[in-house]
């Protein structure tokens, strides 16, 4: 597990339109903030990235069920319903060993979270979905 603080640790200004990817990533956004899901997907999707977007646990599980292609997946922590990030995390690793995932929260350090998934990184709320894309593209590669 790595601990990313994204104030400046990932991407020490703007990205520009040349560090877009030529192959997108396609990745699985996990948010129930309506308007934060709309920002940070806008932000992927220009910087090249396929992103699909659900707002709760059971929808991102039925995606990663159901063997659609996801390269890496970002979820947040704290979710509507009975099944949190954490948990969706759990099962997405069981049923994917080799995705990456993401996980962001406002109201848990990775330290409350821990034990985190293996191949995990966390990323405390705020961030500025433009760290997001550098951190995606600094994953992207191992994929």
């Amino acid at each position: 597990m790595l601990c990313a603080p994204l104030n400046g640790a990932v991407t020490s200004g703007l990205l520009d339109r040349s560090m877009a990817r030529t192959s997108p990533t396609r990745v699985l956004f996990v948010e129930d903030e309506p308007l934060l899901g709309e920002l940070v997907t806008h932000a992927l999707t220009h910087f090249g990235f396929d992103v699909m977007t659900v707002e709760n646990a059971p929808a991102a599980l039925r995606h990663v069920e159901s063997r659609a292609s996801v390269d890496l997946m970002f979820t947040d922590i704290v979710l509507p319903g009975t099944m949190d990030g954490a948990e969706l995390a759990m099962r997405a690793r069981h049923l994917r060993p080799e995705m990456p995932i993401i996980y962001a929260s406002a109201y848990h350090s990775a330290a409350e979270l821990d034990p985190l998934v293996p191949r995990s990184i966390f990323v405390p709320k705020p961030y500025n979905p433009l760290d997001l894309c550098a951190l995606f593209n600094r994953i992207a590669p191992a994929l």
